[in-house]
């Protein structure tokens, strides 16, 4: 059985991920400080091959026995959370990744480090590959987030260089799914929760900015197909239908049966125009695509917010 370490396990993504290894039969040793996280997304998990700890990953970790996988996805992901949380975003990325490695070192275990499409920055290149550098602003409000996944993909490489660790880097396109909260920010759980309650959706812009949207069982499959690769350097995954922010918010009115109107405001500082991933290296070495598309992924997403709305409303 394979035994895998899993930081920022109550988060949005990092609760699939664990669902998801569970279910492919690993024992899953989970950690989160629950600062953006939290342990309803993880409760039903609970069992002999699930362990929970609460943890600081900026801290020393430890843990006892032999790991297979060190899969390091502990961090704010949101705009909303990172530009609130802005010391504690790049110790993770930084502090936070050295530990996460740290622990794989000692293990001989293979480490896989969640990156980002925000290390593009406000991209000059469309649709964005791997080999492109990005165009960010390392002194914006959004460096902190951009410049710490930056510094997590270079220490991650410098430790497979120089201590001939096997490691892994995803670079994740937007995702979306049940568990998201809907006071994160982004534009799927702002939209959802506006529109079941026929409230405004609130657009940031003029709506044109564009974005390509990844369900979340896709990605996490496509996760799971690149830490049982050999491939070391950086892959895209994401969904590459693009499309308008306008757009998406129309599509979620569709979605729920809404009567919401649109109302835009200002664009944040930094916010990247387009975001469009060039999944071609992971379809060639992965054989990796998503599958579900954004009408599925749309509907599973309302279905999961509204059931929320009714069990827990605001």
């Amino acid at each position: 059985m394979p035994r895998t370490l899993v930081t920022g396990a109550a988060g949005f993504l990092g609760s699939h991920l664990c669902e998801f290894l569970l279910n492919k039969g690993h024992e899953v040793i989970a950690l989160d400080n629950l600062s953006t996280g939290t342990v309803n997304n993880i409760t039903h998990l609970h069992g002999e091959q699930f362990t929970f700890v609460k943890h600081d990953v900026t801290e020393y970790i430890y843990c006892a026995g032999p790991l297979d996988y060190v899969l390091h996805f502990a961090s704010p992901a949101s705009p909303k959370d990172y530009l609130e949380m802005p010391i504690q975003t790049l110790k993770v990325g930084a502090l936070g990744t050295h530990k996460a490695l740290g622990i794989a070192k000692e293990k001989k275990a293979t480490f896989l480090i969640a990156s980002t499409s925000e290390v593009y920055g406000d991209p000059q290149k469309h649709p964005q590959k791997e080999d492109y550098w990005g165009h960010v602003n390392p002194v914006g409000p959004r460096g902190v987030y951009d410049e710490a996944k930056r510094f997590a993909e270079a220490i991650t490489m410098a430790y497979h260089r120089s201590h001939g660790l096997d490691t892994r880097i995803v670079r994740i396109f937007n995702t979306y799914g049940p568990r998201m909260r809907a006071s994160d920010g982004r534009a799927i759980p702002s939209f959802i929760p506006q529109a079941l309650r026929n409230e405004p959706i609130t657009v940031f812009g003029d709506g044109s900015q564009t974005r390509s949207f990844c369900y979340v069982d896709d990605l996490v499959e496509g996760f799971c197909r690149l830490l049982m690769s050999d491939y070391h350097e950086p892959v895209n995954l994401g969904n590459p239908r693009e499309m308008t922010i306008g757009e998406l918010a129309k599509a979620i009115i569709v979605a729920t049966g809404s009567d919401s109107e649109i109302i835009y405001n200002p664009l944040p500082v930094d916010d990247p125009k387009v975001r469009q991933p060039d999944i071609a290296l992971a379809k060639r070495i992965l054989g990796w695509e998503p599958t579900v598309s954004l009408e599925q992924g749309l509907a599973k997403t309302v279905k999961w917010f509204r059931q929320q709305a009714e069990t827990s409303p605001e």
